[in-house]
């Protein structure tokens, strides 16, 4: 039975377009894609979509961007504004800050794909990263084209993950889903608490140093000078970070408790230095040379830091 594309309809707002409905896409190839600005899987996706649009615009192709936000702090328009910017992308984005759209196609995943035919029904569909030559297969034979795929390549966190030394999962902080803490006394829920991390971390742990509140869904610093340790193994090393109060809060990094030098992320320096602005997923860490098992410290220069996954790569 053919399922047809829901209307595109409840978006707080959209971005780089008026709002786009059946009557706009009619006749068109669409490829809907579901993000959320801090998800690390979409950000290594996004470089295909990207391409893809630009390549196949021509061609009829109309990409549809929907952000639906997984933090409470990724329902700031402003926030979901900069991540456009800073990925380069130009085609529509509906702000899906309700999950109107997220429900009309029952969707349950960050990133998602939907490929839709020039009738208004869904072809075809993935989840997750990967299948990128598959998939621009697909919009080749919706569109009735046939050419070599777009050469694309990932750069900064948007890189694809080295897939064979990664085994260090996602991890989240905040008390409803959080996993792995290590520090003495435990997690408390909304309790301002003075936290310690232990003499030594086992893989995939991790502990507060100093006064933090833990949240349902993020940890909060109290105090500046406080921080977090992670014992990682993994090429790279994100976390999803947010200034509590719209401030800049400077941070450092070390790695084994030194300044990473030439394994620093994007967002770091090579003395470790690193500066909390907006509310995104900052790289904290690439290995430079053989990728082993480390331990990740980053401390804050001021209060505020709102901290809620690490992620690998």
């Amino acid at each position: 039975m053919a399922v047809h594309v829901p209307p595109l309809n409840g978006a707080a707002e959209w971005l780089n377009s008026e709002p786009l409905g059946p009557a706009d896409l009619g006749g068109r190839v669409v490829l809907v894609n579901f993000w959320t600005l801090t998800c690390i899987n979409w950000l290594r996706q996004e470089p295909y979509v990207r391409a893809w649009s630009q390549a196949y615009r021509d061609d009829g192709l109309v990409v549809i961007g929907v952000h639906t936000p997984e933090f409470a702090f990724e329902h700031d328009v402003d926030w979901v504004r900069r991540a456009v910017a800073a990925r380069s992308i130009d085609y529509p984005v509906a702000v899906d800050n309700d999950y109107a759209i997220w429900s009309g196609f029952d969707n349950h995943y960050w990133p998602a794909l939907y490929f839709v035919d020039t009738g208004g029904v869904i072809r075809d569909e993935h989840f997750g990263e990967g299948r990128y030559e598959q998939s621009e297969r697909v919009l080749q034979q919706l569109l009735g084209i046939e050419r070599k795929p777009v050469p694309v390549t990932g750069l900064g966190p948007e890189a694809e993950a080295d897939w064979a030394n990664l085994r260090t999962p996602e991890t989240y902080l905040g008390f409803s889903r959080g996993e792995h803490f290590a520090s003495p006394n435990g997690p408390a829920l909304d309790e301002r608490r003075a936290y310690q991390v232990p003499a030594s971390l086992d893989l995939n742990q991790w502990a507060l140093a100093g006064e933090w509140t833990i949240g349902s869904e993020n940890v909060v610093l109290d105090q500046a000078g406080g921080g977090i340790a992670f014992r990682f193994h993994a090429r790279d090393a994100h976390l999803v970070l947010a200034p509590g109060a719209g401030q800049s809060i400077p941070f450092r990094v070390l790695l084994d408790g030194a300044a990473p030098g030439t394994s620093h992320g994007v967002d770091v320096d090579a003395d470790g230095n690193g500066v909390l602005q907006d509310g995104r997923l900052y790289q904290l860490v690439r290995q430079d040379g053989a990728v082993r098992e480390r331990t990740l410290e980053i401390t804050f220069g001021e209060p505020g830091a709102q901290a809620y996954a690490f992620t690998f790569g």
